[in-house]
């Protein structure tokens, strides 16, 4: 997921995401320690996304970040 389709996001929309991701990194985990992982790297794309993705829910919190208003 792109920085950009972030921003655009708000908070329900990545609280659900990260919960999404969260559920999908502990499914590769099982998967790596059960040496059945395919692609090694979607854990570490998923362990980035989801630092991403709490990075701009603390901005949220914080007030460096404010929602956008539905178009």
């Amino acid at each position: 997921m792109k920085k950009s389709e972030l921003n655009e996001m708000n908070q329900d929309e990545l609280e659900n995401k990260l919960q999404d991701n969260l559920d999908a990194l502990q499914n590769l985990r099982f998967q790596k320690s059960l040496q059945q992982l395919e692609n090694p790297l979607g854990i570490k794309v998923l362990r980035r996304e989801n630092a991403q993705i709490k990075t701009v829910l603390r901005e949220f919190d914080l007030g460096l970040r404010t929602e956008r208003s539905e178009k």
